[in-house]
């Protein structure tokens, strides 16, 4: 049975459809509105506790001027300062320090063999999620529309673990962060399978602020590797933890948007929310 903050956020994501396809028209409420079958009255009161501003305000977030001058204006900040910026400052995201640790030779080769591995589902802003941990931190985590898919797609990580159906701490603390109040998040640590070039990768995204946007060439620069924009793309796509490290973050050097692993619908909603929750 469909809960109502997934209800909810199937609205929402109608109408940011909507929006995205037709910002150029600046779309006024009654039109939105209409297009969710819902009053304006409820739809400005629905999207605003989703998203914190009302719609119109939300909609200044999803057009490509915004995402152009993020990535003008933040350029610098994020490429030659990434820690001081995107690591630190009160009361946000940025209090937030994530410490990699990848696996063992052994245990990448092998699967995750040995490896006890517990999982749990969670409702999120922006849909149901699947996470998962090792005894070390997130091994996984991923937007989970269809929940056995989900758990599918997490045993084909880690074909040889032993998988627990669980909710542990590590699990919970890392669930802190969609409850906007980051400031009572303790480390999060993440326990990847991946290869040295992916584990770069996945730290530089991570090093990207809340509110913040990158693109492809830019991340190939942070890790001091410019030509390999393409190989980036590749390991921003294979990211295994979705939100906490914010691969969402990375557009098109137009300041489109793009594709996105679990929608681009929902990619463009998360942007519009952390733009929404920075500014607000």
């Amino acid at each position: 049975m469909i809960s109502q903050t997934q209800l909810n956020f199937k609205r929402i994501e109608e109408a940011i459809n909507y929006i995205k396809l037709n910002f150029k028209s600046q779309p006024n409420l009654d039109k939105v509105a209409e297009k969710v079958n819902l009053s304006p009255y409820h739809f400005q009161r629905m999207f605003t506790d989703w998203a914190g501003v009302s719609p119109k305000k939300f909609l200044q977030y999803l057009t490509l001027d915004y995402a152009k001058s993020i990535l003008k204006e933040k350029q610098t900040t994020l490429f030659d300062a990434a820690f001081e910026t995107g690591l630190s400052g009160t009361g946000r995201l940025y209090d937030l320090f994530m410490n990699i640790e990848g696996m063992t030779p052994a245990e990448y080769k092998n699967g995750g063999q040995f490896l006890t591995i517990n999982y749990s589902f969670a409702e999120s802003p922006f849909g149901d999620i699947i996470v998962a941990s090792t005894h070390k931190g997130i091994c996984y985590m991923a937007f989970a529309d269809d929940k056995e898919e989900a758990y599918t797609s997490l045993i084909k990580q880690f074909q040889n673990a032993s998988f627990n159906a669980l909710v542990d701490a590590i699990q919970q603390n890392a669930l802190l962060i969609f409850t906007k109040d980051w400031s009572q998040l303790n480390h999060i640590k993440l326990h990847l399978k991946g290869t040295d070039f992916q584990l770069k990768v996945w730290e530089a995204l991570i090093n990207i602020p809340m509110g913040g946007l990158s693109t492809y060439a830019g991340i190939a620069k942070t890790i001091n590797n410019p030509a390999a924009s393409r190989a980036v793309g590749s390991a921003v796509g294979d990211n295994p933890v979705a939100f906490l490290i914010p691969c969402h973050r990375v557009i098109k050097s137009t300041g489109e948007f793009g594709q996105y692993h679990w929608g681009p619908s929902r990619k463009t909603a998360i942007i519009g929310w952390e733009a929404a929750v920075i500014n607000n």
